[in-house]
């Protein structure tokens, strides 16, 4: 059963690195580099990076036209396996492949349809989450379901160190899921549309801090956004990402402090700012252009921060 591996990203390299031990790569599809950086200068994808150490044929079309499908047809890939792409594919290009084609997801579908599942389920406060293998379709993330494997959340993980889980763990779903399709040993189980969420792609606003919040729904928004865009606010009119921190568990009046107030220091916690509900302790921090502190250097650095109003 020959491949057409379809990925660009790190959550991408653990499948191909495994498929390629069992299954004939046929070729590797990623995207085109692009320029990235104050000297714009090209980078490719870490899927393309590991494919050419692996010695195998690499595609980075532009559009995916008829003069593409046309070469993809001379492949003879019998099956396309998708690992976040970031592309949709039309009926022509599918129909290229005579067993279909699969999607690794990095969600527990039909939860979290779309391109940013792992920062959703951070954000929303998920105790579970998990991968899935499904038929790809021309409707985004609702084919058939052909394997399922579920992580459970501690409530402390990054979208980086959750993002790098459910990479591996993927891998391995993957693999199994393609030994039984080989085989002809899968049993697709249906989508409950009914059940289905959505989330959308994470823009670099996103991180904005709004104060009003809880203190635990900014924590969140801390480690989803952990390692892109980051969570952001504006002290003394430049950018100031958080870098880590969390729910003071301590009681503390703040009465008739305004929200985004940087309220003290505490050695145990780091500096604590008050929100629309409960205080926020915050252990690392980077100010726009500087380098990344712990809090009790960026204290000692920025005498004037205690008692700053953030976000203005």
């Amino acid at each position: 059963m020959r491949i057409l591996f379809a990925g660009s990203p790190e959550l991408a390299v653990p499948s191909l690195v495994a498929l390629q031990r069992t299954f004939p790569i046929a070729a590797v599809l990623t995207n085109p580099d692009r320029p990235v950086g104050r000297g714009k200068q090209p980078a490719t994808t870490p899927v393309k990076q590991q494919a050419m150490a692996l010695g195998l044929t690499v595609l980075q079309p532009q559009a995916l036209d008829s003069p593409f499908l046309q070469e993809v047809r001379t492949l003879g890939a019998d099956l396309l396996v998708v690992v976040a792409f970031g592309r949709i594919f039309r009926r022509e290009f599918l129909d290229l492949f005579p067993q279909g084609g699969v999607n690794l997801h990095a969600s527990l579908l039909p939860k979290y349809r779309g391109p940013s599942p792992i920062a959703a389920a951070i954000l929303n406060g998920e105790r579970e989450t998990g991968v899935t293998v499904q038929r790809l379709a021309l409707k985004m993330d609702a084919g058939d379901i052909l394997g399922v494997r579920t992580v459970p959340l501690r409530g402390r993980e990054t979208a980086g160190g959750l993002s790098d889980t459910l990479a591996r763990v993927g891998a391995e779903l993957l693999s199994a899921v393609l030994e039984n399709v080989a085989q002809s040993r899968i049993n697709p189980i249906r989508q409950n549309e009914s059940d289905a969420t959505y989330c959308r792609l994470v823009k670099k606003e996103d991180g904005r801090i709004d104060w009003s919040a809880a203190a635990e729904i900014i924590e969140r928004m801390l480690r989803a956004y952990d390692p892109w865009p980051r969570a952001f606010t504006f002290f003394n009119g430049r950018r100031l990402n958080l870098l880590s921190g969390g729910v003071y568990p301590e009681a503390f009046d703040t009465t008739d402090k305004k929200q985004g107030l940087v309220l003290r220091s505490d050695n145990r916690y780091g500096i604590l700012v008050n929100t629309g509900r409960g205080v926020l302790y915050v252990s690392s921090l980077q100010l726009q252009a500087k380098k990344p502190l712990d809090w009790r250097s960026f204290v000692n650095g920025q005498k004037d921060f205690i008692g700053a109003q953030l976000g203005e």
